[in-house]
């Protein structure tokens, strides 16, 4: 489990036969896992200067390949001792997204992600997303759309600050969203144990139970 929270900004070496090679000050061990641009993987070698991870199949399928290249988000997996902040992310890119506007405000910049439409239900309005591994808010979402808007700090500890019109973006939606979005959708299986008149209002209320 992850928080979001961004821990270093390392460099790709290099990318090959599917082995990921990292730069990196951060002291990892074998077997651990690290999110790489929001991607979970796990570390397979240690090196002088940083770490090797394997991507799978089913990794490579669902990223955006640009983020495996050039500077990258890095953040070690949560301790169960240590501080929880930022959100709960899993390190399980759900789609990409790309950026189609960069609206700069008085004391921020917002950034408008577009989005396959199908996964438009689990970004909640004032809900969390992870954004290449980054602990954001949704503003607000449209049908094929939602708007993030960036606050000085984070566009200086993160790589947001150098993203353009068009560029790609690995995307983790809320957690929450995603099972209870599962539930709805097999409704029929549960035996009609729920309330078959539930809407997001009450979907926002279970979540925020957690």
């Amino acid at each position: 489990m992850f928080t979001g929270l961004i821990r270093e900004i390392s460099i790709v070496k290099h990318y090959q036969n599917n082995i990921l090679s990292i730069q990196s000050k951060h002291q990892a061990k074998l077997g651990d896992s690290i999110a790489v641009n929001g991607v979970c993987l796990t570390v397979i070698k240690i090196n002088p200067d940083g770490f090797d991870l394997e991507l799978s199949d089913e990794t490579r399928s669902v990223i955006e390949v640009s983020k495996l290249s050039g500077k990258v988000h890095i953040e070690p997996a949560m301790q169960m001792n240590d501080r929880f902040e930022g959100h709960v992310v899993q390190g399980h890119v759900d789609c990409t997204g790309t950026v189609s506007q960069i609206i700069s405000r008085e004391n921020a910049i917002d950034y408008i992600i577009r989005v396959d439409p199908k996964y438009i239900p689990y970004i909640v309005p004032k809900g969390s997303i992870a954004i290449d591994g980054v602990s954001l808010t949704v503003n607000d979402v449209q049908k094929e759309s939602f708007r993030l808007t960036i606050i000085p700090h984070t566009l200086r500890e993160t790589l947001i600050i150098h993203y353009k019109i068009g560029t790609k973006v690995n995307i983790e939606t809320d957690m929450f969203a995603r099972y209870i979005g599962h539930i709805l959708l097999h409704k029929n299986a549960l035996n009609n144990n729920y309330d078959k008149n539930m809407g997001w209002d009450d979907i926002d209320k279970i979540q925020m139970s957690y």
